[in-house]
């Protein structure tokens, strides 16, 4: 996590920043005001989008699984955001928390007991982490997933829909270049990522014996063969 109090004065750009306001590192997203600037690394509405695709795969699903690490306070936000997506469409949550990595282990076959149709994983660092794991445990109890770092994807998950991170680690530079011009931190608005993007993995989706809509597919920013 980044610490501001270490420095007050060297310019610090951040490419994925989680709610800076509330955290006390920015005064606000159009005048950040101190050493710090950069870009968002969510959008509102990421977690109903999830359950739409989820909606997408599975018409008839009635219970989700959701997967929370309860120490991210932003985990926390989005958990409710999917809730109260979810209330509107009668689809059940059961939520499993994951705090650290050896917690991973067991949130697959729990959610295989608690028959859940598929599963949400949020956006998380610990979770991004082990993706490899959380991937190859889905897979195990044949569980379709989705995912809101496209990352995950590529470690063998089903589809995930968010930002581009890499996008963001461009345009920060674009801050670097600035500030080295002579421009303020704090007078840089904080930015909103302005590419998201849909993958899915249809080597996935075959192992998992699901047909992936093909409306869906040609939705999709990059599919996985």
């Amino acid at each position: 996590m980044m610490d501001k109090a270490l420095t007050k004065t060297i310019p610090i750009v951040c490419p994925l920043l989680a709610d800076p306001e509330r955290l006390g590192l920015i005064k606000s997203d159009a005048r950040p005001g101190g050493n710090v600037t950069g870009l968002l690394e969510w959008v509102e509405g990421l977690p109903g989008k999830h359950l739409e695709l989820v909606h997408d795969l599975i018409p008839s699903v009635t219970k989700i699984g959701l997967v929370v690490n309860p120490d991210n306070v932003h985990n926390l936000t989005q958990r409710r955001e999917l809730e109260t997506a979810a209330g509107t469409k009668d689809i059940k949550i059961v939520s499993i928390e994951a705090r650290i990595p050896e917690d991973v282990d067991s949130i697959f076959p729990t959610l295989s007991r608690e028959r859940v149709d598929a599963v949400i994983v949020l956006r998380d660092a610990m979770l991004y982490v082990e993706r490899g794991r959380i991937a190859a445990s889905a897979m195990a109890v044949r569980l379709p997933t989705v995912y809101g770092f496209r990352e995950h994807v590529d470690a063998g998950g089903l589809i995930s829909y968010g930002i581009s991170m890499p996008e963001n680690f461009r345009r920060a530079a674009d801050y670097v270049v600035k500030i080295l011009k002579g421009a303020k931190p704090g007078d840089l608005p904080v930015e909103f990522p302005t590419k998201l993007e849909l993958v899915i993995n249809l080597k996935t989706a075959r192992a998992l014996g699901l047909q992936v809509p093909p409306t869906l597919i040609a939705r999709a920013d990059e599919v996985i063969e």
